[in-house]
C-alpha cells in the first residue's frame, strides 16, 4: 500500500527548519554512535561475533527493519518496526555499543532495500541512536551497565528501570520522528503526536515488553530466540489486515488517494488547528473534457488517465497539503495552512499548470485541463461542508467561464440564502401572475422597416422592486423552475404574437431560451401545440439561444434541435463573439441569425479592433448566407456604420426601448409597413423611435 503523496524523500532546502532539525539530529545522533563504538572493545566483539546467538539477533534485527507493522492513522511516521524487541534485548543483555551497531546496520540495510533517500536512512540511524543511548542512561542510573564480557539479565526487582528505560526509548524515538513529521508537513507536533503516540505506544508496550523474555531465553536457551518471530508474525499480519481494512474505508481503490471519509477528517483536525492568522484552503478540481476520452479511448484508458493525474496533483502540492478523488473527474486538495487570497491562486495554477503538460497513452497525445475552485475557512465557511459546497460554486464559475480558477464570490452563489428566498418568491410570481414581457424591436438597417421584435422578460417583485433578468433567469436555470418560466414565455409570447398578427401587424417574436430548454425533447410539442392554438406559422416565433450554450460537443446532435428545425420554427444565436463557436458549428446547427453582442458594437465608432472584429463578423455570417443583427445601437453614427459594413438588421435604444404589450403595439402601428421595400443606406428620421 504505498502511499502515492509521501514526498518524504524529497530532500529539504538547505536553511529551512526541516533542514536544520534533520541535520542537528543527524550530528548529533552520529556522534553518539562513534562515541559508543569507542567505547567497545575489539577483542570482545570478536569474541562475540564468533557466536551463533549474535548472528541470530543480527538477522533478527536486520530482517525486523525491513517491514514495519503499521497502525490505523500511525502511517506518517511510518510504523513500528519488529526489530525493535530484538534490539532492545541486544540493549539490556550485551549493552549500548552492541546494540545501536546492530541497529545502526539494520537501519542501512532498510535504506538500501526500500531505497530510501540518504538523509532520511542517516536520520533514522541517529534518531534509534540516540532512542537507545535516553534507554541506556536510565539503565546506567540504577546501576545496569551490561557488555559482552558481563551480560545482563533481569530479575523480578529490575522492572521499573526496564520499565523506565522503555519509556525513555519510546519518549525520544516519538519526539524525534514526530518532530520532522511536524516540520515536514508544516503541522503542529502536538496534533502529530495525538495522531499517533496512543496507537503506536500499544505496539511499542508489546515489543519492549517481551524484549526482558528474550534475554531470559538468550541467556539460558539461545536456540529457541527465533521462536519469537512467531508471535511477531502474528501481531505483524494481525495488524497489516487492520489497517488495509482501514485504507480500503479511507482511500480511493483506483489512485490510492485520500476519499472523502478522509479529506473529511483532515479537514476538520485542519480547521481545529488554525492559528487566528492562518487561513485553511479546500479547492475542488475537476477535469475538462474527460469524458472524451473515456469515450473515445474506453475506461481503461481513463483510469489510467486519472492515476497519471493523481500523481501530478501530488507531486504538486506542499507536504502536508491532502489531494483527495471525490469520484470521477472530481478532486480535492486540502491547503492546512495558507497565508491568503493569493497565495491560494498560485497554488491553483501550479496545480493547472502540471496537469497541462500533455500526456501520452496508447500512441495517442492528450491535453488535459482542470477547472479549480477555491474556498477559505474562515473567510467564505466555518466548517467542511460549507467549504466544500462553496467550492464547488467557484469551481463552477471557473467552468461556466472558462477562467480555469475561481474565487468563491458570494453574490454568484446560486446556493444562498438570499437565493434561495428568490427562487421560492419566484415560484410564486409565475402562480400569481407577476411576470411581464417587454418587446423591443429590430429595424432593417438599410430602410427603417421592422423586421421583428425580441421578447424581454420582466418581474416586479412586491418588496424589492423590480429585479434584473440577470438576477433571478439563472437562478431558475439550475432549479426545477426553468420548465415552467420557459413555458410562461413562450405561451405570453405566442398570445400576444396572435394579438398582432389577426390584426395586421405580421410581426415575428424572438424568445430566448436556456440550454435546458434547448435540450428538452418537450419543447418543440409544445410549441407546435401553441402555434396550432393561436393560428401561427412556424416562422411567428424565433428562438435565441447564447453562442457559450452551442459550443458544447453534444448540443447539435440533440433530437431538439432537429425537431425544430423539421417544425420550421428558426434559430438565431445569441451574444455572438463572445464564445467559442466554429463555422463547422455554425453549418449544422442551422441557424438562420446571427446576433452580434452589445459588447462589440457599443465601441465601434471609437474602438478599431472592435470596428474590425464586428466587421469581420458581418463578412463571415453574410457568406454563410444568413441575417445579421447589431445589438446595443444606441447612437446614429454606430447605425450609420454598421449600414455601411452590410449588417442586415439592428436593435437598441436607437430604434425603441423594451415596451409593455400596449407601448409595442402603439410602436408597431406606427413602424410597421408589410409593402415596406428594401431601401440602401440608413435613414435616422425614419426609424428612431417616436
Amino acid at each position: 500500500m504505498t502511499d502515492p503523496t509521501d514526498t518524504r524523500d524529497i530532500g529539504p532546502r538547505v536553511g529551512t527548519p526541516l533542514w536544520a532539525f534533520l541535520a542537528g539530529i543527524t550530528v548529533i545522533g552520529c556522534t553518539a554512535l562513534v562515541v559508543a563504538m569507542l567505547r567497545l572493545d575489539p577483542a570482545a566483539l570478536m569474541d562475540l561475533a564468533r557466536t551463533p546467538l549474535f548472528w541470530t539477533l543480527a538477522v533478527l534485527v536486520i530482517l525486523g527493519e525491513l517491514r514495519p507493522v503499521m497502525v490505523s492513522y500511525a502511517s506518517a511516521v511510518g510504523g513500528t518496526f519488529p526489530s525493535t524487541m530484538f534490539t532492545f534485548a541486544v540493549l539490556l543483555y550485551f549493552g549500548l555499543p552492541v546494540a545501536v551497531l546492530m541497529q545502526a546496520v539494520g537501519v542501512v540495510m532498510n535504506g538500501v532495500v526500500t531505497r530510501k533517500a540518504w538523509h532520511r536512512a542517516m536520520f533514522n540511524v541517529a534518531q534509534s541512536t540516540l532512542a537507545l543511548t535516553a534507554a541506556a542512561v536510565v539503565l546506567g542510573a540504577f546501576g545496569i551497565v551490561p557488555n559482552p564480557v558481563a551480560p545482563w539479565v533481569p530479575s523480578g526487582p529490575d522492572l521499573l528501570p526496564i520499565a523506565l528505560a522503555g519509556v525513555a526509548f519510546f519518549a525520544t524515538r516519538a519526539m524525534l520522528v514526530c518532530g520532522a513529521v511536524a516540520l515536514h508537513e508544516r503541522r503542529s507536533i502536538v496534533r502529530v503526536l495525538k495522531a499517533t503516540v496512543g496507537p503506536q505506544s500499544l505496539v511499542y508496550t508489546a515489543m519492549l515488553g517481551l524484549a526482558p523474555l528474550v534475554v531470559v531465553v538468550m541467556n539460558h536457551s539461545p536456540g529457541l530466540v527465533p521462536l519469537f518471530v512467531a508471535p511477531l508474525a502474528a501481531v505483524y499480519f494481525t495488524a497489516t489486515l487492520s489497517v488495509r481494512r482501514d485504507h480500503q474505508a479511507l482511500h480511493d481503490e483506483l489512485t490510492g488517494l485520500p476519499n472523502r471519509k478522509m479529506l473529511i477528517v483532515s479537514t476538520e483536525e485542519a480547521l481545529a488547528e488554525a492559528r487566528q492568522d492562518e487561513r485553511v484552503g479546500l479547492f475542488l478540481l475537476d477535469l475538462d473534457r474527460f469524458k472524451e476520452v473515456n469515450d473515445t479511448m474506453g475506461h481503461p484508458v481513463g483510469d489510467r488517465l486519472l492515476q497519471l493525474v493523481s500523481h501530478r496533483l501530488t507531486h504538486s502540492v506542499r507536504p502536508g497539503d491532502v489531494v483527495a478523488r471525490l469520484g470521477g473527474d472530481e478532486f480535492a486538495v486540502l491547503l492546512p495552512s495558507i497565508r491568503d487570497t493569493h497565495a491560494a491562486r498560485e497554488v491553483a495554477a501550479r496545480l493547472r499548470a502540471a496537469l497541462t503538460e500533455p500526456v501520452r497513452l496508447e500512441g495517442m497525445t492528450f491535453d488535459v485541463d482542470a477547472s479549480v475552485g477555491i474556498a477559505l475557512y474562515p473567510d467564505h465557511a466555518p466548517d467542511f461542508e460549507l467549504l466544500l459546497q462553496r467550492a464547488d460554486v467557484a469551481m463552477y464559475l471557473a467552468k461556466e467561464g472558462r477562467t480555469g480558477v475561481e474565487l468563491y464570490q458570494p453574490d454568484k452563489d446560486r446556493n444562498s440564502p438570499e437565493r434561495l428566498t428568490l427562487l421560492g418568491d419566484l415560484r410564486r410570481a409565475i402562480d400569481n401572475g407577476e411576470l411581464r414581457l417587454h418587446y423591443q424591436p429590430k429595424v432593417r438597417l438599410g430602410s427603417g422597416a421592422v423586421q421583428g421584435v425580441e421578447a424581454l422578460l420582466r418581474w416586479r417583485h412586491p418588496v424589492h422592486g423590480a429585479i434584473a433578468p440577470s438576477e433571478f433567469v439563472p437562478l431558475a436555470e439550475q432549479s426545477y423552475l426553468m420548465r415552467q418560466l420557459t413555458a410562461f414565455v413562450i405561451d405570453t409570447a405566442l398570445e400576444q404574437t396572435a394579438r398582432w398578427w389577426h390584426t395586421g401587424l405580421e410581426v415575428p417574436i424572438s424568445v430566448n431560451i436556456s440550454a435546458r430548454d434547448l435540450l428538452d425533447s418537450a419543447l418543440p410539442e409544445r410549441l407546435e401545440a401553441g402555434l396550432t392554438r393561436y393560428g401561427l406559422p412556424p416562422t411567428a416565433i424565433q428562438l435565441e439561444v447564447t453562442e457559450r450554450i452551442l459550443t458544447g460537443e453534444q448540443a447539435y446532435t440533440q433530437e431538439t434541435i432537429k425537431a425544430l428545425s423539421t417544425l420550421g420554427v428558426p434559430l438565431a444565436l445569441d451574444d455572438f463573439g463572445t464564445g467559442y463557436s466554429s463555422l463547422i458549428r455554425l453549418q449544422r446547427l442551422a441557424v438562420s441569425e446571427v446576433k452580434i453582442d452589445a459588447s462589440f458594437v457599443h465601441r465601434i465608432a471609437e474602438s478599431q479592433d472592435d470596428d474590425r472584429i464586428v466587421r469581420s463578423i458581418v463578412d463571415l455570417v453574410r457568406s454563410l448566407g444568413l441575417r445579421s443583427v447589431a445589438e446595443g445601437v444606441e447612437s446614429d453614427e454606430v447605425a450609420l456604420r454598421l449600414a455601411e459594413m452590410g449588417c442586415d438588421v439592428g436593435q437598441g435604444w436607437l430604434f425603441g426601448h423594451p415596451m409593455p404589450a400596449a407601448d409595442a403595439t402603439v410602436w408597431l402601428r406606427e413602424h410597421f409597413e408589410p409593402a415596406a421595400e428594401v431601401e440602401y443606406g440608413y435613414q435616422p428620421e425614419v426609424s428612431r423611435s417616436a
